[in-house]
C-alpha cells in the first residue's frame, strides 16, 4: 500500500470526523496522522483545509457524477471523493497521482469493493472539470463557500464588503511572529532570521514594531531563538490587545479567558513589572499558558476557574486593567480554521452573546474606579461586538467607551479578515468612571 493512499485515507477520516462527528481539525488531525512522516502530515493538512474551504463546490461537483448519495457505512467514501475532487480541481497534483492514490485509499478504508465507483467518479470529474468548475464557481449559492446562515449574517452586517470577506476567509493566512523584546531587539531578531534563511523575506513594515510577517510558513521550532524565547507565533490582529490594554508599571492585571497565553505574554513583554493573573476554565489549555510563559521567561499567576463564578477565585483586590478575550463564534479566524464554517451553528450565536454579556457584568465590579477593561473577540458579527459592548455600556452608568488610537480614535474597532494581513478581530476599550 503506497504512502499516497495512506495520506488520502487519513484525510478522508479527518474530514469525516469534522463533518459527521463535529470534531475540530485541531483534534482530528493529530489522531489520524501519528504514523505519517512530516511531509505526509503536511499533505494531509493541506487536503483537509482545502476540502473544508471549498466544500460547497466540491459537494456540487460530486453530485454531478453520483447517481445517489453515499450514506451509512459508505459515507466515508463521500469524504474520500471530496479529497480526490479537491486534488483534481484545486491542487497541482498530477491527475494520475490524485486518482490512483485516492482509489487505492479505498482499501485503507476497508471499502475495496467500491474501488470501481471511486475511480469512475474521479475519472468523469477529471474529463469534465474544465467546463464544470467555471459553471459551479458562477453559481451564486456556491460562491461564498460558507453555510447559508453565516453568509446571510455577513451580508447583513457588511453589505458590499461581504464578497471580500468571503474571499479572505477562504484564503490561506500568512504567518506572523511577535518579537519578545525582553529577550532580543526587533532589529537583532530580523538579522538572525535573515542569516538563517534570506528567502524568508521578512516584511519590513508593520503597524506594530514587534510584529513580523513571514512570506511563507516554516517550522518555528527551527527558527533562531525559539528555545530561548525570542518570539512567539501570533496573528497581527491579536497583537493589538496588549498595546490597547496599555498596562503600566506595577499594576494588577487580569487576563480573562487567557489560554493559550499569547496576549498574557505580550502584556508581560511590554511591562514585566505588572502583577498578572491569567485565568481560564480549561485546565488542559492552561498547561499551554505555563509552557509558553516558561519558554519566554515570563511569570504570571495562573488560575483555573470559571471567570463568572467570582467568589471561587477572586481575592477581593481590584484590578487596574482587565482583558476579556471573550468566547465567541471565531468567525474572524476562519481562514486559519476552515472547520469553523461547518462546526458553528446559527443558534450558537445567541448563546455566545448571552455568555459574553454575563462575563462582562461579572468582571466589571472587579475593576477599580479609573481602570480599563478591554473587550476583544475574534468574531466579525455585530451581535457579539459593537452591539454587545453598546448594550453593556447602557447597563452600567459608570462605563465609558474610550478612543483607540490604532483605530483613528474610534471607540469600537472591527478589523476584518485580511486587513493589513491580519485576522478578523474586534476591540473595545471601556474605562470605569470615578
Amino acid at each position: 500500500m503506497s504512502k499516497g493512499a495512506a495520506s488520502r485515507a487519513a484525510a478522508a477520516r479527518i474530514v469525516a470526523d469534522v463533518l459527521e462527528h463535529g470534531r475540530s481539525l485541531s483534534q482530528a488531525l493529530p489522531q489520524h496522522t501519528e504514523t505519517l512522516d512530516a511531509r505526509d502530515r503536511a499533505l494531509v493538512q493541506s487536503l483537509c483545509y482545502g476540502v473544508l474551504r471549498n466544500l460547497p463546490i466540491l459537494n456540487a461537483a460530486l453530485t454531478e457524477f453520483l447517481t445517489k448519495p453515499l450514506k451509512k457505512d459508505l459515507v466515508i467514501l463521500h469524504h474520500l471523493l471530496l479529497v480526490g475532487a479537491y486534488q483534481l480541481l484545486y491542487m497541482r497534483t498530477s491527475d494520475h497521482a490524485a486518482v490512483s492514490a485516492t482509489v487505492e485509499a479505498t482499501e485503507r478504508l476497508k471499502k475495496r469493493r467500491q474501488k470501481g465507483l471511486v475511480n469512475a467518479v474521479l475519472r468523469n470529474l477529471q474529463r469534465q472539470r474544465d467546463t464544470l468548475l467555471p459553471k459551479l464557481q458562477q453559481n451564486p449559492e456556491l460562491q461564498s463557500a460558507h453555510p447559508r446562515w453565516l453568509a446571510d449574517a455577513i451580508r447583513r452586517n457588511y453589505g458590499a464588503q461581504a464578497t471580500a470577506i468571503f474571499a479572505a476567509n477562504n484564503s490561506q493566512a500568512p504567518m506572523w511572529l511577535r518579537v519578545n523584546t525582553q529577550q532580543v531587539s526587533v532589529t537583532e531578531f530580523k538579522q538572525a532570521l535573515h542569516a538563517y534563511d534570506p528567502e524568508l523575506q521578512v516584511t519590513t513594515e508593520a503597524p506594530l514594531a514587534e510584529a513580523i510577517q513571514l512570506q511563507h510558513a516554516v517550522d518555528v521550532r527551527q527558527l533562531p531563538g525559539f528555545a530561548e524565547g525570542w518570539f512567539s507565533v501570533q496573528d497581527l490582529s491579536a497583537q493589538f490587545a496588549a498595546p490597547i490594554l496599555a498596562a503600566q508599571a506595577n499594576e494588577r492585571i487580569l487576563d480573562c479567558c487567557a489560554a493559550p497565553g499569547g496576549k498574557t505574554a505580550h502584556v508581560l513583554e511590554r511591562e514585566p513589572s505588572v502583577a498578572m493573573t491569567a485565568l481560564d476554565v480549561d485546565a488542559h489549555r492552561l498547561e499551554r499558558v505555563e509552557e509558553n510563559l516558561t519558554r519566554l521567561k515570563l511569570h504570571a499567576n495562573i488560575v483555573c476557574a470559571d471567570a463568572g463564578a467570582i467568589d471561587s477565585w477572586w481575592d477581593g483586590q481590584a484590578f487596574d486593567r482587565i482583558l476579556l478575550d471573550a468566547p465567541c463564534s471565531a468567525t474572524g479566524v476562519i481562514r486559519r480554521h476552515p472547520d469553523i464554517k461547518w462546526l458553528r451553528r446559527a443558534n450558537d450565536i445567541q448563546q455566545l452573546v448571552t455568555l459574553q454579556g454575563e462575563l462582562l457584568d461579572a468582571l466589571w465590579p472587579l475593576l477599580r474606579a479609573g481602570g480599563r477593561l478591554v473587550y476583544a473577540t475574534c468574531s466579525i458579527l455585530h451581535d457579539e461586538n459593537q452591539q454587545q459592548i453598546e448594550a453593556f455600556c447602557a447597563r452600567h452608568a459608570d462605563a465609558r467607551l474610550t478612543p483607540i488610537s490604532y483605530a483613528d480614535n474610534a471607540t469600537c474597532w472591527q478589523r476584518l479578515p485580511g486587513q493589513q494581513g491580519g485576522d478578523g478581530f474586534f476591540y473595545a476599550c471601556v474605562e470605569k468612571q470615578q
